[in-house]
């Protein structure tokens, strides 16, 4: 799973927010540090206020700074808020079932486990954990395998 530069962006935004509490951040400021073009920042600006993670103030003097603290919002809301597609294969769109395998084909039920374990593991930091700042997040805990009470670490390579 790839997520798309516009949530990429929006995590950046969000992060550079919470670095950087004091006064009011512009979209030139977050252009310039993380090397953005700010056409795509005002799209992501634009979103990201309108999904309550951001205040902007207009005018002169104005810019954007968080609605909420960082440990009140969640890293898997918003991926959710900022994905459009989170389809993993073409058999998840409604517009494209043309696949020869479909009705019988079991990968589109472990797809979609894939994707909701993806997300179950952003739900569970905060902004907060992926500040930075010299303090690793938490780990979060390992699923159980299917079938199974105990968690399974991941294999090993080799």
């Amino acid at each position: 799973m790839r997520l798309t530069k516009f949530t990429d962006y929006s995590l950046r935004v969000v992060i550079y927010l919470a670095r950087n509490p004091d006064g009011l951040a512009t979209i030139a400021d977050i252009a310039r540090d993380y090397d953005i073009p700010s056409t795509h920042l005002m799209k992501v600006v634009h979103r990201l206020a309108q999904c309550g993670y951001i205040v902007t103030v207009r005018g002169k003097g104005g810019g954007m700074r968080l609605a909420r603290s960082p440990d009140m919002i969640n890293i898997g809301d918003l991926v959710r808020d900022t994905e459009d597609n989170m389809d993993i294969a073409e058999c998840f769109s409604a517009e494209h079932q043309n696949c020869p395998m479909l009705p019988a084909c079991a990968l589109k039920s472990v797809l979609l486990e894939a994707r909701k374990s993806f997300l179950a593991t952003l739900d569970f930091y905060r902004l907060s954990d992926i500040m930075g700042g010299g303090v690793p997040p938490p780990v979060a805990p390992m699923l159980p395998a299917r079938g199974s009470s105990a968690p399974v670490a991941p294999r090993k390579k080799g």
